[in-house]
């Protein structure tokens, strides 16, 4: 089980998948958790490093007292992907967790790759609504209105056909915390990103069911529209949360948007110059873009699409490996300017002093003393230097 405190809050997660695979992080819907993903997961995990987990007030989480605001959310959130070493990852949310989600591209959308909303909307519901429905279940629990949210959640054809299912679903309505059910109905009272979602840069998806009762149809539709360049699609016989329904299609779509949006060759130069930036840092690159002359501008975007588009943002190792794999190639050829820059990089990559040093012995008896004498000379200048930057 993994547990961490962020900001007030414990939170429960879960990660799957392989280590250094494309990220994605989950985002559940309000009085469910991190479990109505799960086979979504078993769909994807093969080919994603997955996060899920139960947001404040849900699940294994916390229930701290007191109304959520949007930027609590964003808050865990942010620490969250932060403490599992998330760099990059697309995002997709359900409901709430759709409107997390919107909320994030919106606050940092360096950080996402691409962005699918399902079952959403920028404003959901009025605030006298989402009121009396936390004072009923502050008052009466969450058994006075499971009933009419299991209708809205699910469509006809499923609360018929799976019985049994339907009540284990129910039961993990009942189990969250109505304290936190509640303070996250607050969350949803006071938020309206309708005037914002226009400025969204992410590659983004949205999601519909056309049998949902909790965000209609047409109300997701239109944050669709609201959203430069989205794409939509709808399940005409799923309700409020296709990845209990449709989990197979729902992983289908992610996997196909996230190859055409993400992957393909008409993003490579911003794909590169984004993965240059978040290894180099923007000091360096902003001052190799101002030196770039018509001379050696086809280089550059030879760089920028060809090592840092294609080779850097390649999924088989993260970050740091690819650093101290470069540190070591760098120093056994002796490009010594380079691998200076390389080790000022690992600010930013990840990469210790020590995996530094280690991968230095490796070149050292694979590649020759001379060259890693060399290595470790520069290394200790340049690791002292930021060192003291950070003083």
């Amino acid at each position: 089980m993994n547990i961490v405190r962020i900001n007030d809050a414990l939170l429960h997660y879960r990660l799957a998948g392989p280590i250094g695979a494309p990220e994605l992080v989950l985002v559940n819907s309000l009085g469910t958790d991190a479990r109505i993903w799960d086979s979504v997961i078993d769909e994807l995990s093969r080919e994603f490093s997955i996060l899920s987990y139960d947001k404040r007030g849900h699940g294994l989480s916390d229930a701290p007292p007191g109304d959520y605001s949007l930027e609590d959310h964003l808050d865990d959130l942010e620490g969250l992907v932060d403490h599992v070493g998330f760099d990059q990852f697309a995002l997709c949310g359900v409901s709430i967790g759709g409107l997390i989600g919107m909320g994030f591209a919106l606050r940092d959308p360096s950080r996402l790759t691409a962005l699918i909303l399902c079952d959403t909307a920028p404003k959901v519901g009025d605030a006298a609504t989402w009121s009396a429905r936390a004072e009923m279940v502050r008052a009466k629990g969450l058994e006075a209105i499971a009933d009419p949210v299991m209708e809205r959640w699910f469509s006809l054809g499923f609360r018929q056909e799976q019985p049994e299912a339907l009540a284990g679903w129910r039961n993990l309505f009942l189990r969250t915390s109505p304290e936190g059910y509640a303070s996250t109905c607050a969350t949803l009272r006071d938020t309206d990103l309708t005037a914002e979602i226009g400025n969204i840069v992410t590659p983004t998806l949205v999601v519909a069911g056309g049998q949902d009762g909790a965000t209609p149809l047409s109300l997701v539709e239109a944050c669709a529209e609201a959203i430069p360049g989205a794409h939509f699609e709808v399940f005409p016989d799923a309700g409020h949360i296709p990845s209990i329904e449709q989990p197979h299609e729902l992983a289908a779509l992610i996997r196909q948007f996230y190859k055409d949006h993400c992957m393909s060759d008409e993003n490579l130069f911003e794909r590169g110059m984004a993965t240059r930036r978040s290894v180099l840092g923007d000091a360096h690159v902003d001052n190799a873009i101002a030196r770039t002359t018509d001379f050696d501008e086809a280089f550059q975007t030879f760089i920028t699409e060809g090592a840092w588009g294609s080779v850097w943002s390649r999924p088989g190792l993260t970050l740091r490996e690819r650093s101290l794999l470069t540190l070591a190639l760098l120093a056994a050829l002796g490009h010594e300017e380079e691998f200076a820059m390389h080790v000022r990089a690992t600010a930013n990559t990840g990469a210790s002093a020590n995996d530094i040093k280690e991968a230095l012995l490796h070149v050292a008896v694979y590649c020759g003393v001379p060259a890693a004498n060399a290595a470790y000379r520069i290394a200790k200048q340049e690791l002292a230097k930021i060192e003291e930057a950070h003083k």
